[in-house]
C-alpha cells in the first residue's frame, strides 16, 4: 500500500499504531453508533481510521502532515467517506464540526510532545464534545487522573478534572508502535460532566490561581500565591495557607479562585 512508504516524521511526533490487537481494543472502547459526528486527531498512517471508517462509514480526520493527505485519501476511499482537513490541531476550531442537532466525539493517537497543549485546548471545546479518548504518554494519563495527595496530581491534573470524567482505559507497550517509543502509552477517556463539578466564576483567573500554585510544588499556599491572595484571605476560605497545593481538592482550588474574581486587593508579582 502507498501509505506504508512513508516515514515518521520525528518533528510531527509520529509513532505510528500497527498492533492489530491494540486497535481492536481501542475501537472497541470508542464503540461508535449510526448517526455520531466522529472527528480523528492525527490518523497517521489510518491504522486506527480505517476500522473506525469500516464500521461507521464516514469520518472527519485533522492531519497536519501534508504528505499523508493524498495517501490516507486513497487507502480510505474504498471503505467509506474520510472528510481531511489539514490543520494544526492546536489551533482549530473545533466548535466548527459541531452540528446544530449534536456534538462531536473526538479520538486520536497524540504526539507525546505536544499533548499537553493539545489538552489544554480541547478542554476549550468541552461544550460541543461528548467524548474524547486518546493514546497517550502513560505518565500523562495518570497526571490527568490522579486525585490530590498523589504524587502525579497538579495543574493538569485539575484543569482537567474541573471539566471532565477521566477513565484510564488500558495501557500499551512500546512494541504496538512504529518507531517504539521509549515509554508505556495509556488510552484514556475524558468525558465532559453533565454539570459543573464545581463553580468557577472566571476561568482566567481560576487557570492563574492554579498554574501559580503549583508553579513551586514545596512551596506552601502563603507563598505560591501570595501575589494573588492574602494569607487572611486564604483562611477566610476555611484553607490553611500552609497547606501545599498538591494537597487542595476541586472544591477548594474554586474557591481561592473565586476569591480572586470578587477581591480588589489583588497585589503585584513578587520580584524574581
Amino acid at each position: 500500500m502507498t501509505v506504508s512508504t512513508h516515514q515518521p516524521r520525528k518533528r510531527f511526533g509520529q509513532n505510528f499504531l500497527h498492533d492489530q490487537a491494540v486497535l481492536a481494543r481501542m475501537v472497541q472502547s470508542i464503540n461508535p453508533q449510526p448517526g455520531e459526528r466522529l472527528v480523528e486527531i492525527g490518523p497517521g498512517q489510518g491504522a486506527l481510521t480505517c476500522p473506525i471508517l469500516d464500521l461507521h462509514g464516514h469520518l472527519t480526520a485533522i492531519e497536519l502532515d501534508r504528505d499523508l493527505i493524498p495517501l490516507l485519501s486513497e487507502k480510505c476511499a474504498p471503505i467509506g467517506e474520510l472528510t481531511l482537513i489539514e490543520a494544526d490541531a492546536m489551533k482549530y476550531d473545533f466548535s466548527a464540526l459541531a452540528s446544530v442537532t449534536g456534538k462531536i466525539r473526538l479520538f486520536g493517537n497524540l504526539p507525546y510532545n505536544i499533548s499537553t497543549p493539545i489538552l489544554f485546548h480541547l478542554s476549550e471545546y468541552a461544550g460541543v464534545i461528548t467524548d474524547l479518548h486518546v493514546l497517550l504518554q502513560k505518565e500523562v494519563a495518570e497526571r490527568i487522573a490522579a486525585t490530590p495527595g498523589n504524587k502525579n496530581y497538579g495543574r493538569l491534573s485539575v484543569m482537567m478534572q474541573t471539566r471532565f470524567d477521566t477513565t484510564l482505559l488500558f495501557d500499551v507497550g512500546p512494541g504496538a508502535f512504529r518507531p517504539p517509543p521509549k515509554v508505556t502509552s495509556t488510552f484514556l477517556r475524558l468525558k465532559p460532566h453533565a454539570k459543573p463539578v464545581v463553580h468557577i466564576s472566571d476561568p482566567d483567573q481560576f487557570a492563574a490561581l492554579v498554574t501559580s500554585a503549583f508553579s513551586q510544588r514545596r512551596k506552601t499556599l502563603r507563598n505560591s500565591i501570595r501575589h494573588l491572595l492574602s494569607i487572611e484571605q486564604i483562611s477566610a476560605g476555611g484553607i490553611d495557607p500552609s497547606r501545599r497545593a498538591e494537597t487542595l481538592t476541586l472544591e477548594e482550588f474554586a474557591i481561592l479562585g473565586n476569591m480572586l474574581e470578587s477581591s480588589n486587593t489583588r497585589k503585584t508579582p513578587p520580584e524574581k
